[in-house]
């Protein structure tokens, strides 16, 4: 997007939010929001019309809000026109992050416990042992690509391992995941998401009728008891929430990993700074999370009723999409917000949400974040980007912030 292409923009859409040259760019367009515009206009399509928010204080405020729903069907009346689904999406959306209370608190309820401090701690050897095994595999090459040798097996296994899941399929989940978390409009993408997601349907049918036979000590055994008490789970919640662990349970974590890297790998005085400082990498992933937040836009959130703000009258029905990415980058709140500081103070950043939706597994990310970043940097001294920093590009994606690639050499 270029500067010209900002100045007369009047209306954000959804392939505008999701493309390369946005995301290339979305920093720069997001501090003249915050000055200028923090409620600017958006169409997604068939989703709806509303507003995109870029300030820290609406955030706080809105992500609280109790007039905006993640479920429509608490927001349109049986007679009015429903936002329009993929036809194999709506068996994958009755999950905790699609709902709202009383349902958000109970579908949180039965899968928290297999969050807890004690239970992750528990993980921290074997996520060790992953992390070492990964690379095992790389190291003698001097060379690797940290997206797809590191950054993203890496809590694809912590977390297929903590659902259950067979290790041949771990691979399908990058395919299928990509199909949830792109909101692309284009006709031929709906259609290759929607047969993707009907995959995905199918596989999690195989999945559930095989552990209802043979039923083990994990998340996903533990669902279907939920579910067999029959009060407390439906089939199409239980499908939702196996989807939601699988995708949620590793999509944030390889972007923490690798933005965090990347941000290191352009900051070399910071690097220094954290090798020569080891017990600085709590800090140093709170700024990663802020500098370059893993979820840069949060999911649609439809206002149930009616309220003002900054003057504007925000509509029943709008849709509210908020920058978590922007909100993290506000000057307000952060001095010297586009600095990339490990030693920052009172970082009260916002990367994995705020309120009720506040993400479940973000100490789990976390920790596998301070374990790969710690081992790769101590086991790769010399870790360097290979090639031009400049060729290092940002996927085009609606809700993250994403890198294609980032070559290593060490």
């Amino acid at each position: 997007m270029s500067s010209k292409q900002k100045k007369n923009l009047t209306l954000l859409t959804e392939s505008q939010l999701s493309s390369r040259a946005f995301k290339e760019e979305a920093y720069n367009f997001y501090k003249e929001l915050r000055k200028s515009q923090p409620l600017f206009p958006l169409s997604l399509g068939t989703l709806g019309e509303g507003w995109l928010i870029t300030r820290y204080e609406d955030t706080i405020h809105l992500l609280k809000n109790e007039k905006l729903k993640k479920n429509y069907e608490n927001v349109f009346t049986a007679k009015e026109k429903r936002p329009v689904l993929l036809k194999n999406e709506e068996p994958l959306t009755k999950h905790m992050l699609n709902s709202d209370p009383p349902d958000h608190n109970r579908l949180r309820t039965l899968v928290q416990k297999a969050f807890t401090h004690r239970m992750i701690l528990q993980l921290e050897d074997k996520i060790q042992h992953i992390a070492d095994s990964l690379l095992d595999k790389v190291q003698s090459n001097k060379f690797m690509n940290l997206v797809d040798d590191y950054a993203f097996p890496l809590p694809i296994i912590v977390i297929s391992e903590m659902l259950g899941i067979p290790l041949e399929d771990r691979q399908k989940f990058r395919v299928w995941s990509q199909a949830i978390i792109d909101f692309s409009d284009a006709p031929e993408r709906l259609q290759e998401n929607d047969h993707l997601l009907g995959e995905f349907v199918e596989y999690l049918e195989y999945l559930v009728r095989k552990k209802r036979s043979e039923p083990t000590e994990d998340v996903i055994s533990a669902l279907i008891q939920a579910e067999s008490e029959g009060t407390q789970l439906s089939t199409e919640e239980l499908y939702s929430m196996i989807m939601l662990l699988i995708v949620a349970g590793h999509e944030t974590t390889v972007n923490l990993i690798t933005n965090m890297t990347y941000a290191l790998m352009c900051h070399h005085d910071q690097l220094e700074k954290l090798r020569q400082q080891p017990d600085l990498m709590n800090s140093a992933i709170e700024e990663a999370l802020r500098f370059h937040s893993p979820v840069e836009l949060t999911t649609i959130r439809w206002t149930a009723e009616p309220f003002i703000l900054h003057g504007q009258e925000i509509k029943r029905k709008d849709v509210i999409i908020i920058s978590l990415a922007s909100a993290n980058r506000d000057e307000k709140i952060f001095p010297n917000a586009d600095i990339f500081d490990i030693e920052r103070k009172n970082n009260r950043h916002i990367a994995f949400g705020h309120g009720s939706h506040f993400c479940l597994g973000a100490q789990l990310a976390r920790l596998e974040a301070k374990i790969a970043i710690s081992t790769l940097l101590r086991r790769c001294p010399n870790i360097q980007i290979k090639g031009e920093k400049e060729q290092i590009k940002w996927k085009g994606n609606f809700l993250m912030r994403a890198l294609e690639e980032l070559p290593l050499s060490f």
